[in-house]
């Protein structure tokens, strides 16, 4: 009799038995940590295609946030930088959202987390990098072109009309005005005051770095930027999260929706048609043009 309670005792129950059958993210035990990837130029690339964007992460980041039994979110970025709009706006919905579903942030630094990039990782309460990624970058650049004197090589006279007196500031057909030159660089400081400010309010104690090395626009690979605190360590996704979390951790990525209809809107990641354009697919001169700007942001940290 006590063998059969015993036997009855080893049996599984009805529970248990479907635990079994169920994705590893909703089994009873088993941490979860969805993650979500960031690539890409931050901003407009073009009208039709454009970089990483609040909205175009925000779906993402819900879901990722409103996971069930979620213990952390994982966020695997690679980005050059781009647009400081959006970059903040997305730190923000990331800590917001951090703040009201009380998740830790952990970020993975794939090649690169520069500029945008990188203020889009201090989101994270840790960041993770290899020991090649790059990190840093903090600082605001802004440049053109002068076309005054190939205008006048070619004959072609600058007509231009504005109501406003600095309503053609730094026209490219147009002699650089120190003036105006000193207008952009005044909005440039006081960006890069707001991303500093950002970075310290993000990392804290933990930057070893003195300011007028670490926020020159200056970058580093991946060992330097964790002495210099801006990073915490050295280390993948699928280890570190194993070694927290346990080695049956369930980590769901959480993608953007495909298949037919999506691909019938023309839905791509960000930056994939600009980059395609680099293999001869498509021919619109606006869209050659941001392919090229695309790639020498890329370019510009080695990639």
């Amino acid at each position: 009799m006590s063998e059969q309670i015993s036997d009855r005792a080893r049996r599984p129950g009805l529970l248990e038995r479907i635990q079994g059958f169920l994705p590893a993210r909703l089994r009873r035990g088993v941490a979860v940590v969805p993650v979500v990837r960031l690539s890409g130029v931050i901003g407009a690339v073009t009208p039709l295609r454009p970089g990483m964007s609040l909205s175009g992460v925000a779906k993402l980041l819900e879901r990722a946030f409103g996971t069930r039994n979620a213990k952390a979110v994982a966020l695997v970025i690679n980005s050059p930088g781009g647009s400081p709009v959006q970059s903040r706006q997305i730190y923000l919905r990331i800590r917001q959202l951090a703040a009201e579903q009380k998740l830790p942030v952990l970020v993975f630094v794939e090649d690169v987390a520069a500029s945008g990039g990188y203020m889009i990782a201090c989101a994270g309460d840790e960041i993770y990098c290899d020991p090649s990624s790059i990190l840093g970058s903090i600082g605001v650049v802004g440049g053109g072109f002068g076309f005054q004197e190939a205008i006048k090589k070619i004959g072609v006279e600058r007509r231009l009309y504005t109501a406003g007196a600095h309503k053609a500031t730094l026209d490219p057909f147009l002699p650089e005005n120190p003036d105006d030159v000193e207008r952009l660089k005044a909005i440039q400081r006081e960006i890069h005051a707001i991303f500093i400010a950002l970075v310290k309010q993000s990392r804290g104690g933990r930057l070893k770095g003195a300011d007028d090395l670490l926020f020159t626009g200056e970058y580093w690979a991946g060992e330097t930027s964790v002495g210099l605190g801006l990073a915490d360590g050295i280390g993948d996704i699928r280890s570190t999260l194993r070694a927290r979390y346990g080695e049956k951790v369930s980590t769901p990525v959480i993608a953007p929706a495909s298949g037919m209809l999506s691909g019938l809107l023309g839905r791509r990641s960000p930056g994939a048609g600009s980059m395609a354009l680099l293999d001869g697919i498509g021919g619109l001169p606006d869209d050659m043009i941001s392919a090229l700007e695309t790639r020498a942001i890329w370019a510009k940290f080695g990639f």
